[in-house]
């Protein structure tokens, strides 16, 4: 198995969501929303270890979960590359959309829990007391494995996130250049006043993307976007992923791996008792992975 060379090479939950389609926390303050910086005026996103513009773009050291006790997540250290696709394996119950979900702070919303070690975005860490979780989820947007639009139009679908996060300029073209991005316009450029509701699966998903991607994120988070739609829908899913890696990074769940091999250049996995067993560029895990388990899980010999 092997991914699809034509492209440029360079467990989940539905939360209440911002019209970014990330995770509405509600803090008691929050930032001047016209500003792009995660953190409090004081400080320097250059003063990390890895400067803005480093490679890579998420990096983790240590990384443990923890709910009520119970280790979801233990000892990940992984590095990921700015813009391309990485896809996140490995059986059920393995940590994969926990440590999706850890990259925008989601867990925090979860009350039981608990976050240890670092995990860096553009070389600042998160999970520090002066990064502010709204500002983070500005710059990672979120989608969810089940479509979840709002009970709106499909315009004000796409302009929620804009009119929440109070992004200037012409909110119209943005939403018909969200809609293009997502490979969406020419299917509803129409009825764009009409229930985003009234979509069918495929196109209430690419409509969650569009309301991701409006906001212009770094990163766009992606747990299990296509596992509820039909083989039709899912290739239009898997294209329109191919073509967002161009500008953006992209970091996705599946339990498919077919699905890994076609869509994406590097590949995490993950297996039983939320350990990183190993994680390299896509066709190596296939074609020759280092550990036997790997190579078990790959052949089917368990998952």
């Amino acid at each position: 198995m092997t991914r699809n060379d034509t492209r440029k090479a360079d467990d989940s939950d539905e939360q209440r969501t911002d019209g970014s389609g990330s995770a509405v926390s509600e803090p008691t303050t929050r930032p001047d929303a016209t500003s792009d910086s995660l953190l409090d005026d004081s400080f320097d996103v250059t003063s990390g270890t890895l400067s803005a513009d480093a490679d890579p773009v998420i990096e983790t050291r240590n990384l443990d979960v923890f709910y009520d006790g119970v280790q979801a997540l233990q000892d990940v250290t992984i590095g990921i590359p700015e813009n391309g696709v990485t896809a996140l394996i490995g059986p059920s119950g393995c940590g994969k959309s926990t440590f999706l979900r850890c990259i925008n702070r989601m867990n925090d919303l979860i009350d039981a829990a608990r976050v240890e070690g670092e995990l860096r975005f553009e070389g600042k860490n998160v999970y520090d007391d002066d990064v502010d979780p709204v500002a983070l989820r500005r710059k990672i947007g979120m989608v969810f494995q089940s479509p979840n639009p709002f009970p709106k139009s499909i315009r004000d679908n796409v302009a929620f996130g804009l009119e929440v996060q109070d992004k200037a300029g012409d909110v119209d073209e943005t939403v018909h250049r969200a809609l293009e991005r997502a490979a969406l316009l020419d299917e509803v450029e129409d009825q764009l006043d009409s229930s985003g509701l009234d979509l069918s699966g495929g196109q209430q998903q690419r409509l969650c993307i569009a309301r991701a991607i409006a906001p212009d994120p770094d990163v766009l988070l992606m747990d299990e976007p296509a596992s509820a739609l039909d083989p039709i829908a899912t290739s239009k899913i898997e294209d329109l992923i191919e073509d967002l890696a161009e500008e953006y990074t992209v970091i996705i769940v599946t339990h498919n791996m077919q699905q890994a091999a076609r869509i994406s250049d590097k590949t995490a996995v993950f297996l039983t008792g939320g350990e990183l067993v190993e994680f390299d560029d896509t066709d190596k895990i296939f074609e020759n992975p280092e550990h036997d388990r790997v190579e078990d899980y790959i052949t089917g010999k368990f998952g």
